[in-house]
């Protein structure tokens, strides 16, 4: 069976996604009232979450998997948190300026692939990411119960759910680190692939973009509080977050210029399969950009209102269930 290249997979990916909100639409959709939507219009969010790189270094097992979800390695899981602010401005859709902050890793040693193995790279970096996205809402069920519990007064309880697809582009920092003498030492200075020399690889600087998409879900868990949960897949247009992606540059020229480069160039526990004047001058694989993957648990406050004004409106107690 042919291994999915990184198109194929992200096509895979949307058609998925496509198919699936077609089978929500089929079934009874409980979009509201212009009145009740618009009492979600404005929020705020935090939380934390779990990061994977899809790149060079590191991953799964498998040739022709890398920098797609098949190689995904959860040894090598970190933490991220977010913080941002969604607007609403229509029943379908929404927009959210989303800041991400969090460490994404990759190390040869924890792959179960013999030559990334034998290879021995390893990095980690801290990704600032921010991200302006738009949100479509696939299904909502919104309503705001009354306030107060009045004894033989039937009324609506709070809802408010919603399953959601989004997509958008951001503007990341980055910063590979690798251990050397039992600390984490910058590769970007180094010029582990002769960035610093004339005929070496092209320089590359610490900001990138970005191109965020996926899936998210959140429910009412009070009156103004909503829990959520996102799956995101973020492209990017550099191939440098693991500093890893063209060839060996030469070993000697590195090490006359710099020591530590030339060590964190080439930790090889092969040096016959990897090095730059014999066996394979492979480093990485320029053809793809690097990627990263985050899943998210968030924490929603709706701003739009307050308890004192929702209370005080007859939208407390009744709401209208209509098909969008």
């Amino acid at each position: 069976m042919q291994i999915l290249t990184k198109v194929q997979h992200v096509m895979l990916a949307g058609l998925v996604l496509v198919g699936f909100s077609y089978t929500l639409k089929a079934q009874p959709t409980n979009f509201n009232t212009s009145r009740n939507w618009a009492l979600h219009k404005k929020e705020v969010y935090f939380g934390l979450g779990a990061t994977q790189f899809l790149g060079d270094v590191g991953g799964g097992k498998g040739e022709g998997r890398q920098k797609t979800f098949l190689d995904l390695n959860f040894p090598a899981t970190r933490i991220g948190g977010h913080v941002g602010f969604r607007y609403r401005f229509h029943p379908m859709f929404a927009t959210k300026t989303h800041l991400n902050i969090g460490m994404v890793s990759g190390d040869d040693a924890l792959s179960k692939d013999e030559i990334r193995f034998n290879r021995n790279l390893h990095f980690r970096s801290i990704i600032i990411e921010l991200s302006q996205q738009l949100e479509f809402i696939l299904w909502s069920n919104e309503q705001v119960g009354r306030r107060y519990r009045v004894p033989g007064l039937k009324g609506f309880k709070n809802k408010a759910s919603q399953i959601y697809l989004f997509g958008g582009i951001g503007i990341f920092y980055y910063n590979p680190q690798a251990r050397y003498n039992g600390s984490w030492t910058s590769l970007r200075p180094l010029g582990t692939e002769g960035q610093n020399f004339d005929d070496g690889a092209k320089k590359y600087g610490p900001v990138s973009v970005s191109i965020p998409m996926g899936l998210g879900f959140k429910v009412g868990i009070g009156r103004t509080w909503k829990l959520g949960m996102e799956f995101a897949y973020h492209m990017t247009f550099t191939d440098y977050i693991d500093d890893v992606s063209t060839v060996y540059y030469n070993e000697a020229a590195l090490a006359a210029q710099d020591p530590v480069a030339a060590s964190l160039a080439n930790p090889t526990l092969r040096p016959d399969w990897f090095n730059s004047n014999s066996g394979s001058n492979q480093r990485g694989n320029s053809k793809d950009r690097d990627a990263l993957f985050f899943v998210n648990v968030t924490l929603i406050k709706n701003i739009t209102y307050s308890n004192r004004t929702v209370g005080k409106t007859s939208v407390r107690w009744r709401s209208v269930k209509a098909k969008f």
